[in-house]
């Protein structure tokens, strides 16, 4: 079966309620409650109300004897120092290049900080994704 045939059309949604207060989270989705032991945390993301659902991304913990059985979206990643992330950024910005982007940039301005404002500018659309 080719990967594009064990990936849905559509990604699926769950019913989610969460009753939360200090100290304590009950979590149901689909109805089902996750046991309290077993959640650790919870982060409830909606970058754009207009095009996409809400997502939930819950931090378990495996205390032995409890297993946990569903469906499941998983992301692995690592969590990394943000100021790591940024050097190791920075490090790979070839300072000619940048240096050209950012003079021939249409909004350079004038005056004090100009230059170093279209270099900030620059490398923030580079950060996320653009040309460089």
């Amino acid at each position: 079966m080719s990967s594009d045939q064990q990936r849905p059309a559509q990604p699926e949604a769950y019913g989610v309620h969460i009753d939360a207060g200090p100290g304590h989270a009950d979590i149901r989705l689909n109805g089902e409650v996750l046991p309290r032991e077993q959640v650790a945390g919870y982060t409830l993301h909606h970058h754009s109300v207009a095009e996409a659902l809400p997502t939930l991304i819950l931090n378990t913990r495996q205390p032995d004897g409890i297993v946990w059985q569903g469906l499941a979206r998983v992301a692995v990643g690592v969590q990394q120092d943000p100021g790591e992330v940024i050097a190791a950024f920075l490090d790979s910005v070839d300072p000619d290049v940048l240096d050209r982007a950012a003079l021939n940039r249409t909004d350079l301005g004038s005056g004090k900080g100009a230059v170093a404002r279209a270099m900030l500018t620059t490398l923030a659309e580079w950060a996320q994704g653009g040309e460089g």
